[in-house]
């Protein structure tokens, strides 16, 4: 029986973990809290799973809280006018609903499933001395934890990084009370708020400890008047400063969110990061090498809400790189190229988040203009979060986009009566 050691215990090292343990693997676990810790503790996403990857969980046969969830059928998005009104507004519908699951509940309930089912679970922070001692008795060891020391053996990719300062400033909150909006009440969404040179914010039905509730995600600018949560500790403190900003900036999302509170006191979340793309393959003092998992090698900014469908495409492509390798040794070339076939998938995620940090072109909002009177460009652009290789066909080239919104255009003049 192979042995694997796997360190980091989020959406992809738990579900890599469950994976490889029902194909009859020897998995050790590492993490650095316990589930109980998890579960009490602060929030640690905006996680909104599409499709594809809630079928890689429900492959596993992990998806415990899919009949709890909200359905989110559909995504909006809305462009705020220099007027404080909206100039652009619409909502796309999805082939297969989505799910937010709040991770402390996810990742503390797969950890106690894979203890219960035999699994080894070792509670300890660990260090990169750690892994040199115990990589000589595993097969394999594979790195999921994405931020602390075990990161700085992973190099910076620089040809896939062109970011190397954070692009947005993140504050979350998880919230009950808040009301419908009165667009497309019949079903969830989320909602994409695009403040043109100050940020965006996101709002997505989730599924807490406490039940359904509503996450406000604000991205900002970083220097802008979004930039406003570093040194806030206090949740309250970080409640109020997000619908101070939502009413100054966002009036039509103030309006339903004026009676909202915290879900609990560790509802909120704030920081920033540099999207980076790192080296996959790690080596320890000892020479030994260790393989990055998702966000440890392909960490995106979550403003297109990619964070844990990269992780569960990542761990489904692992897993089966690993099972297909059978008895032959785990080396260097195995490494790089069960990378490599994951990056055929992330590379389109990579490429879609940092055009969407930057400036967007003039061709970019001819498509999300014509999304408000044409149906199926706002479903295509709504799916294209599922599977963000769709935008290489119509998004990122003007003469693309110029051809297929002339296309569809035709169409429904051709459809109209």
């Amino acid at each position: 029986m192979r042995k694997i050691l796997i360190v980091g215990a989020g959406q992809s090292g738990l579900q890599l973990a469950l994976g490889l343990q029902s194909r009859g693997y020897d998995i050790t676990l590492m993490s650095n809290r316990t589930a109980e810790e998890i579960r009490s503790g602060r929030v640690m996403s905006t996680q909104c799973m599409f499709q594809t990857a809630l079928q890689h969980e429900r492959d596993l046969g992990i998806n415990f809280w899919e009949p709890h969830a909200p359905d989110i059928e559909g995504l909006g998005v809305s462009v705020a006018g220099p007027d404080g009104q909206r100039a652009v507004d619409w909502v796309g519908r999805l082939r297969g609903h989505a799910q937010s699951v709040d991770q402390r509940v996810k990742m503390a309930g797969w950890m106690e499933t894979f203890a219960q089912r035999g699994g080894q679970l070792v509670i300890h922070g660990a260090a990169v001395g750690d892994l040199d001692y115990f990589a000589r008795t595993y097969d394999l060891v594979m790195v999921s934890a994405g931020k602390g020391e075990l990161v700085s053996m992973f190099g910076r990719d620089a040809a896939r990084s062109p970011y190397s300062t954070p692009q947005r400033a993140l504050a979350v909150a998880y919230v009950h009370g808040l009301g419908p909006r009165p667009e497309h009440p019949e079903f969830d969404a989320v909602r994409c708020n695009l403040v043109p040179g100050v940020g965006e914010l996101f709002v997505m039905p989730t599924y807490t400890l406490s039940g359904r509730a509503d996450i406000l995600f604000w991205e900002g600018i970083p220097g802008g008047p979004l930039d406003a949560f570093q040194g806030i500790r206090d949740p309250g403190e970080h409640l109020r400063l997000t619908l101070e900003l939502l009413e100054r900036f966002l009036p039509w999302e103030y309006a339903r969110a004026t009676k909202v509170e915290l879900t609990d006191a560790g509802g909120t979340l704030a920081g920033r990061y540099a999207p980076t793309v790192r080296h996959p393959i790690g080596r320890l003092p000892s020479g030994g090498l260790v393989l990055g998992v998702a966000d440890v090698v392909v960490a995106n900014d979550p403003i297109t809400g990619q964070g844990s469908n990269s992780a569960a495409k990542c761990a489904a492509s692992y897993l089966e790189s690993i099972v297909s390798h059978g008895d032959r040794p785990f080396d260097g070339e195995w490494m790089r190229s069960t990378f490599d076939r994951y990056w055929e998938t992330a590379q389109h995620v990579t490429k879609w988040t940092n055009a969407m940090l930057a400036p967007p072109p003039e061709h970019v909002l001819n498509v999300i203009g014509a999304a408000g009177s044409l149906q199926p460009v706002a479903d295509r652009f709504a799916n294209g979060f599922d599977d963000p290789s769709d935008f290489e066909n119509f998004f990122y080239e003007p003469e693309l986009a110029g051809a297929y919104l002339a296309q569809v255009a035709a169409g429904a003049a051709v459809a109209s009566p």
